[in-house]
């Protein structure tokens, strides 16, 4: 501690530059020794970062940017919580160093990913959330041309009215040039103490920390793809099957509890990545739109039975959420960058179709199915009728099956579809066999992957009736409003999104809940005859000792319920690895056996 109390002075007093670099660097060398050491290990990497975020402009920086971004995965909480804070501080406050160090900061966690072969925790990927970039520089770019030709032009008028003019006096012509020598001095001065470069130097910059970005994400996209082999080769060495089975295991216990609901183990850095796409979608390059799109549509296939290509059989761990999260960023990558709009977006149509029933609450995110239903169908004016039926019928038996916060995102987004498309409301009105509005598809087809597929145009929207009756009076007057729209009626369009409403309604159902209990409470005690008065309350003699007892057992009881889970996953991990290694032997030994045979089997000459 009072190494580092004395470093941080040291740096932070005025007189740093007249401190030798050889102390400065001795200093640094003891820092960074204690901080490879366990014991000294969290105080070590405390000075550390506090070090970069007062002075990032240190003459030993990239020593200690290195520190920083070795430790910004770290299995430690506290460590990769104070490293990612610190990179974050860099990030938010470029006036301290100009941006130089971002720019190093990104390279080095580009490089941290790739020598970990993107296994790392999400917070080191997800800080570059914090990064911006200053959109007018590209702005600037197209005006100086104009100003070129502007200056020139002043250029030749002043030769032309100089030519005309008489000389001017001699003293006034010395002042003017030395009044022109002081500004270009003062300019000159102004820009070596002052942080920020100039706009050519900013433009450097930000070119460089955004290819660096999109080199990170890109790589995890590619890594996601290439990731899981359908089989494993004989030509595997045993050893390294072990190794890789133990190391997997391993991740997999360092990271659990840690990785929010709805990502993989298996691609940990995914999430995050999927989100920084989504957020920088309007600087990426319009040449990469295209193979973009087809990662993007390949991690949302996760390799359905369809499609047996082998590309796509690589990717089968991918939850619900993040292939939603993809259909997500496709559809802001193409709204931010218009000029590419001769990709086809049906794919990820057909995809938010399948999903919508392999959603389970608990295991995937409502926030991100809301999300995705007001990104793909909502924010869009008009969809194919055939397409818009089938996603109706779909959404409507979606609010059934699930709790008040999906049901009311699926409702209100069932309603903006009904707004937007005035044919589609026949389907409240239709007989069975759906009269002359069935199309070319006669029968409806509720398992249809393809919602051009389905012939929903030929079915009955029944699935309205019962939530109407819903306990839930916003559920229950939002379908019964639905269920009442006319064909021939102009609707009001709503002014809430599925994501909008799938947080009323969560926030919401807590206090429902509790309004419901205070007023079974009331009913009870207005069918009482006598009212409750103190007298009438009797005090119950309560056992301390014996609800101590059986608070005990019970939270005994959970402990165990828990412990037997975590053993029994391990159990299982234990066991399909040693599966894996025994059919391993088996086919190793198999494959001896086969070389064997064809070595007696050879004729002898």
């Amino acid at each position: 501690m009072c190494s580092k109390c004395s470093l941080v002075k040291l740096i932070k007093s005025p007189h740093l530059h007249s401190v030798p670099v050889n102390v400065q660097q001795g200093y640094l060398q003891k820092l960074l020794a204690l901080e490879r050491q366990p014991i000294f290990h969290h105080v070590a990497v405390r000075c550390i970062c506090t070090l970069l975020d007062a002075v990032p402009h240190f003459n030993f920086h990239k020593s200690l940017l290195g520190a920083v971004v070795r430790n910004i995965g770290s299995s430690d909480d506290v460590v990769r919580r104070l490293c990612c804070g610190t990179i974050k501080l860099l990030f938010t406050n470029e006036g301290k160093h100009g941006g130089e160090a971002t720019v190093e900061a990104v390279r080095l966690i580009t490089d941290h990913v790739k020598a970990h072969d993107c296994q790392l925790h999400p917070d080191s990927v997800e800080v570059f959330m914090s990064l911006s970039f200053d959109e007018e520089l590209r702005k600037h770019e197209v005006p100086e041309g104009n100003n070129k030709i502007k200056n020139k032009k002043n250029k030749k008028r002043k030769t032309i009215e100089e030519s005309n003019q008489l000389q001017g006096n001699d003293r006034k012509k010395s002042k003017q040039e030395m009044i022109a020598k002081m500004k270009e001095e003062v300019a000159a001065d102004y820009k070596a103490v002052a942080y920020m470069p100039d706009v050519e130097e900013r433009k450097r910059m930000q070119s460089e920390t955004l290819s660096a970005v999109f080199e990170t994400y890109f790589r995890l996209l590619r890594h996601t793809m290439q990731s899981f082999v359908a089989n494993l080769s004989l030509e595997v060495n045993e050893s390294w099957v072990l190794s890789r089975l133990y190391s997997l295991l391993k991740f997999h216990s360092e990271a659990n509890g840690n990785i929010t609901p709805g990502t993989s183990w298996a691609h940990p850095l995914l999430a995050p990545c999927l989100s920084g796409l989504g957020k920088f979608s309007h600087l990426i390059d319009l040449d990469c739109i295209g193979d973009f799109m087809n990662y993007l549509k390949r991690l949302a296939a996760r390799g359905s039975n369809s499609d047996s290509s082998a590309q796509n059989q690589k990717v089968q761990n991918l939850t619900v959420s993040e292939r939603l999260c993809c259909c997500i960023v496709a559809f802001k990558v193409m709204r931010s960058n218009l000029d590419a709009s001769n990709v086809d977006l049906q794919d990820f149509f057909v995809q938010l179709y399948n999903l919508v029933l392999e959603y389970r609450p608990g295991r995937d995110q409502g926030e991100v199915l809301a999300e995705a239903l007001k990104i793909m169908l909502c924010d869009d004016r008009q969809h194919d009728m055939q397409k818009t039926a089938a996603f109706v019928k779909r959404l409507a038996t979606f609010s059934l099956c699930f709790g008040s916060a999906k049901s009311m995102a699926a409702l209100v987004t069932l309603k903006d579809l009904l707004q937007k498309n005035v044919k589609c409301r026949n389907l409240l009105e239709n007989d069975a066999g759906g009269g002359f509005m069935s199309g070319s598809i006669a029968k409806y087809q509720p398992y249809a992957s393809d919602p051009n597929l389905s012939g929903a145009l030929a079915s009955v929207l029944w699935e309205l009736n019962l939530p109407s009756k819903h306990y839930h009076p916003t559920i229950s007057t939002l379908a019964s409003s639905i269920s009442s729209m006319n064909t021939a009626q102009k609707q009001v369009y709503l002014s809430i999104s599925p994501q909008q409403a799938f947080r009323n309604s969560s926030f919401e159902q807590e206090s429902f809940n509790l309004q419901g209990s205070t007023q079974k409470s009331n009913n009870k005690r207005k069918k009482g005859t006598a009212p409750l008065t103190l007298a009438s309350i009797q005090p119950t003699s309560i056992d301390e000792n014996e609800v101590s007892k059986k608070l005990s057992r019970h939270f005994m009881l959970l402990r165990d319920i828990k412990e037997n889970d975590r053993l029994r996953g391990e159990l299982d991990r234990t066991t399909s690895s040693l599966q894996l290694y025994e059919e391993y032997k088996k086919q190793y030994k198999a494959a001896k056996q086969k070389t064997k045979k064809s070595k007696i089997l050879l004729p002898v000459n």
